[in-house]
């Protein structure tokens, strides 16, 4: 077990860990915001024979095709290999597809090395937030993730304003550069990953429970015989035991069960559709695009402009970083939801009169809106949906569920970039009234569909949609130490789930 000790027990290696999985989620932001700015670059689109509107969301969309597909490769190998082995494979993958990229001259190979980047980002971003919630303690555990999507805003801002930095050059240079950037912050995720831990919920489903022992003393600094450290590997022992028992079986979704398990994974995937449909990357993917054909700014202008309108996407999510398990989950999402449709009509309203105001002052009011979208995307949309989607699943589909539900996202990531060029050319100011008639739809269906999760273990989530005796019967419960209903279903330790 030593191989992994860089760090001194306790609060630095869970300091590195942390770090690891910021950079990860830094990187992702990174990957998604540095075509954004160079879409509109002159070199690029010389040396790619200047394609058409629909083309470039080709090549651009392409990405989360690969992101997909990662996702899929990592729901069939994430649980044999291990979480540490897959953030290697992630970033080997993210490298080589940035080295494709960035020596590409015709279409294919860069669209090759598109879809090679994007098969790291999916698999990353489908096992770095679970790695993170096998190595920390359930009281920090949404801070932590919902802080990982703060870092994606933060990646895409640094994205934009390396590209805006470089527009002062002349040349491949200027757009090469920043694509290459992908590799700095993946080298070195692959370098600390060697130093951190493999996770222990991972090593007690191998049969390794005494090296899971050694982690949890290691990361928490505890002994191996200290209440929680116990407490914990034998909770981790009960569910794996309960898994085996029973195998869950998907085609069980199609049909209720006990636990509802199909309606909880509807949610899961309903609210990452949200997280797509809300608009955001109408602006991550084509801010400067936004800015130059329908504000009438100047390209450099638009990457400056772009830049900021980023970064309050980072400002917006500092609040569910700070506050999600104060303020809950249902109400920033509604008012966030109210805010975004409400931007969108107003940059809408302000756009259609660029006919008669062409680069004039109400075209570019409609920037103050884009801000205020972003503000209301951070604070909600951004980062809940992806904690949402971990906690309202059951624990015998946990894994896999978010999964598929992440899988869901990118599929509407790649409908949503590929199709943005041709509605911002046709459909002008017109393309924002889908995204605000989206937003105002999302109110009731949060306020209708969606339960209350704050202050919840997540044990207790599963009595939101089951009352507690069909719960006890069905098996639920097993999770980690401090459950307010661990005595129950202790009671029935070997119930099996019921169908």
């Amino acid at each position: 077990m030593k191989e992994y000790r860089w760090f001194k027990p306790g609060f630095s290696v869970q300091f590195a860990i942390t770090c690891t999985c910021l950079a990860a989620f830094l990187l992702f932001g990174y990957d998604q915001g540095v075509f954004g700015g160079i879409v509109t670059n002159n070199d690029f689109l010389d040396t790619f024979h200047r394609p058409s509107a629909g083309f470039l969301g080709i090549i651009v969309s392409i990405y989360n095709i690969g992101c997909l597909v990662g996702c899929i490769i990592n729901f069939f190998i994430g649980e044999r290999i291990g979480r540490r082995t897959v953030i290697l494979v992630a970033m080997a993958l993210t490298s080589i597809g940035a080295i494709l990229q960035c020596a590409a001259f015709n279409i294919p190979e860069l669209m090759i090395g598109r879809v090679i980047t994007g098969l790291g980002v999916g698999i990353d971003t489908s096992t770095v937030p679970m790695y993170q919630a096998e190595l920390c303690k359930s009281q920090y555990r949404g801070r932590l993730v919902t802080t990982e999507v703060l870092f994606t805003g933060l990646g895409i801002t640094i994205a934009y304003f390396f590209v805006f930095g470089l527009s002062f050059t002349d040349g491949p240079v200027s757009w090469r550069l920043p694509i290459a950037g992908q590799i700095v912050p993946a080298l070195a995720i692959s370098v600390i990953v060697f130093g951190v831990p493999e996770t222990p919920r991972w090593l007690v489903k191998r049969g390794r429970a005494s090296e899971a022992t050694e982690v949890m003393s290691y990361v928490f600094d505890l002994p191996q015989d200290d209440t929680y450290v116990v407490e914990e590997r034998e909770a981790m022992l009960q569910a794996v035991a309960l898994e085996e028992e029973k195998p869950f079986r998907w085609l069980q979704i199609l049909r209720p069960d006990a636990l509802k398990t199909g309606h909880r994974l509807g949610l899961a995937c309903l609210v990452l559709f949200m997280n797509q449909w809300a608009g955001i990357n109408i602006i991550v993917f084509y801010a400067p695009t936004i800015l130059e054909q329908n504000v009438g700014l100047e390209y450099t202008t638009a990457l400056a402009v772009a830049g900021c309108v980023e970064f309050a996407f980072v400002i917006g999510s500092l609040v569910p970083a700070l506050g999600l398990d104060k303020f809950g989950r249902k109400k920033p999402m509604m008012v966030g939801a109210f805010g975004m449709a409400v931007s969108m009509m107003m940059v809408s309203v302000l756009l259609s009169f660029k006919g008669t105001d062409k680069e004039g002052p109400t075209s570019k009011a409609s920037i103050a809106f884009l801000i205020t979208f972003m503000l209301f995307f951070g604070v909600s949309l951004n980062a809940i949906p992806w904690c949402y989607s971990a906690e309202i699943l059951p624990l015998h589909v946990r894994a896999k569920g978010t999964a598929l539900a992440v899988m869901n996202n990118w599929i509407w990531v790649f409908t949503i970039v590929m199709v943005t060029p041709t509605m911002v050319e046709r459909l002008a100011w017109k393309t924002y009234l889908i995204f605000m008639s989206m937003n105002f739809a999302f109110i009731p269906m949060i306020y209708f569909l969606f339960p209350e999760t704050r202050g919840l273990s997540l044990e207790e989530i599963d009595f939101l949609f089951v009352d507690r005796d069909t719960a006890v019967v069905a098996g639920v419960g097993t999770g980690g130490a401090g459950s307010s209903t661990k005595g129950d279903v202790e009671k029935a330790p070997s119930s099996e789930h019921v169908d």
